[in-house]
């Protein structure tokens, strides 16, 4: 009996160990996920990010029109904001948010979007050329859309199986985006780039809608400018293109006079195009190569002349096993004589600061052409800060390269305010 009593009071206390440690260990957990939350900023304008999370976020009043104005505690408030963990929705939580289309669109603000008659006869087809973070493409897509206008986007085949969910549910909900019909595995500064482009072009000249410029984003891209402010910018062209296009280096020729072959590599791109010793013969009828970058805005006549047009065909078979094709490609058919709104060959140099393709600030020109980068730096280009917005909407261009809201998601909220503001303005003042 005594023995048995023993035993009773050694498994008594042991299970008084065991709930006073299981006590201790829930409450600092409680104390971490409030520490956690504490020194996390949750990324709008979703409104359910911190819901799915399950946690209450403290809140931050930025005001938007004081950061344009430079106001230091403002922008103080956004430096702050980024010295946080930034906490964003996942794929996973997109593909939820996007399974209920009507929620979504409603949450989402879809289904009341300002519009004018002017842009209703002037659409506009775009490209998404993305391969990652799906709430990212998300707000690009919703910067960027309009009822009337037309979206292909393309992923990478090799993308995860959440973002590619997330992207077919944005085509289930939205009924002008679509999957590009042919998809590739983008490989960096492979012709696999420049194909996907392409294949969202040919798509697009298929649709229904008809189109007059096109424009091609990828998933670090974000508008400068409104809807309606867009649309009136493109009219000036009067069926010209905006893209770069300028004599290449000695140095950048090497781009395009060796043949690159796709080596695998033990980081972040898997495999990268690599210089072999082989010349490759001169580009195929006598076309003369100009340098760019990968961004267009291109007419919907220039982008017909280019589909199954034999020299571009030949162009693009022989830029290949080039280095980065789609930062000649574009640069150069631009200049071909009968291209629609080709440029002439003898035009000087059109740069990246004179073409308003995109606004990307390289960190060997701050200083001297633009002012310092206020986010960070990645190969050499910065990711903008909140204390950029002034600038960068005011600067001139359409839109801007790279944002990313884990950087400065202030900066990326500010954007979708401002432009959202000059939209319903601009079409209350046509309305008149």
């Amino acid at each position: 009996m005594r023995i048995r009593c023993i035993f009773l009071r050694r498994q008594q206390y042991k299970c008084f160990i065991f709930s006073l440690s299981l006590l201790v260990v829930c409450l600092l957990k409680l104390v971490h996920i409030k520490a956690t939350v504490k020194n996390s900023f949750f990324i709008e304008p979703y409104g359910v990010t911190a819901n799915v999370y399950r946690v209450q976020p403290p809140a931050y009043d930025i005001n938007c029109s004081a950061i344009y104005q430079m106001d230091p505690v403002e922008v103080g408030k956004s430096l702050e904001i980024r010295r946080k963990d930034i906490v964003d929705l996942d794929d996973d939580n997109i593909v939820s948010l996007t399974s209920d289309c009507l929620g979504y669109i409603q949450s989402r603000g879809y289904a009341n979007l300002p519009l004018s008659n002017e842009e209703r006869q002037f659409p506009l087809a775009y490209s998404l050329v993305v391969h990652k973070h799906a709430s990212m493409v998300e707000r690009i897509l919703r910067a960027v859309y309009m009822p009337h206008n037309i979206y292909c986007i393309h992923y990478d085949r090799k993308s995860a199986k959440s973002f590619i969910s997330a992207m077919e549910n944005f085509a289930k909900c939205l009924p002008n985006v679509f999957i590009a019909s042919k998809l590739e595995s983008v490989q960096y500064a492979n012709i696999t780039r420049l194909k996907a482009d392409l294949n969202c072009l040919s798509d697009l000249l298929g649709s229904k809608v008809k189109w007059k410029y096109v424009i091609n984003l990828c998933g670090q891209d974000f508008p400068l400018r409104s809807n309606y402010e867009l649309v009136a910018e493109l009219k000036k062209l009067q069926g010209a293109n905006m893209l770069e296009s300028s004599r290449p280096s000695e140095l950048k020729k090497q781009r395009f006079k060796f043949q690159y072959m796709l080596k695998d590599v033990s980081f972040e791109y898997q495999k990268l195009p690599v210089r072999t010793t082989h010349t490759k013969a001169p580009p195929p009828h006598n076309i003369k190569i100009f340098i760019g970058s990968a961004y267009f805005v291109l007419s919907r006549e220039f982008v017909s002349y280019v589909d199954g047009n034999p020299l571009v065909k030949d162009f693009l078979a022989w830029s290949a096993d080039t280095y980065s094709p789609d930062e000649h490609f574009w640069a150069t058919l631009v200049r071909v004589p009968a291209a629609p709104g080709a440029i002439l060959q003898s035009q000087p140099d059109i740069t990246d600061l004179m073409s308003r393709t995109r606004l990307v600030k390289w960190n060997y020109l701050e200083g001297s052409l633009y002012p310092p980068c206020t986010g960070k730096h990645l190969r050499s280009v910065c990711i903008y800060g909140a204390a950029e917005l002034r600038w960068l909407l005011n600067y001139g261009h359409w839109f801007a390269n790279k944002v990313d809201p884990k950087v400065d998601p202030v900066l990326i909220k500010c954007l979708e305010k401002k432009l959202l503001e000059k939209q319903r303005l601009m079409v209350k003042l046509a309305s008149r």
